[in-house]
């Protein structure tokens, strides 16, 4: 295959991981992000923000260190479900997180976003 159209193939795939990780993502958390953020809120908004970029620095690590297209969209899939899993267990033990991102709680927001960039960065030094 051509190095564009690789290039374009990849870029596609993972701009649609992205997305489909932030939809399935507000979807599951138990606060409506996007209106939050709508609204204002800080702390929705820095929590969903450590969010993504915790699974595109993830992405962005399959894509360097894989050699195949396949390869990368099982490790960018992978990575999803680990984000996925690691904000539901942080939420539960966390118990109020609900409460604090809608009260706009900023400091709490700044701590649930550097959890999923925590694992983000672990996700993406585990796939290297």
């Amino acid at each position: 295959m051509p190095a564009i159209l690789n290039y374009l193939l990849h870029l596609a795939t993972a701009v649609a991981m992205v997305m489909a990780f932030f939809v399935i993502y507000t979807r599951l958390t138990p606060f409506d992000e996007i209106q939050l953020v709508r609204q204002g809120n800080h702390a929705a908004a820095i929590s969903l923000a450590g969010t993504l970029i915790g699974f595109s620095v993830t992405i962005a690590s399959a894509l360097v260190h894989t050699d195949d297209y396949y390869e990368f969209f099982g490790w960018a899939g992978g990575a999803m479900v680990v984000q996925v899993l690691v904000f539901n267990v942080a939420t539960r033990l966390l118990k109020m997180s609900k409460d604090q991102i809608e009260a706009d709680n900023s400091a709490f927001g700044g701590l649930l976003g550097a959890i999923s960039l925590s694992i983000g960065l672990v996700n993406a030094g585990s796939i290297s």
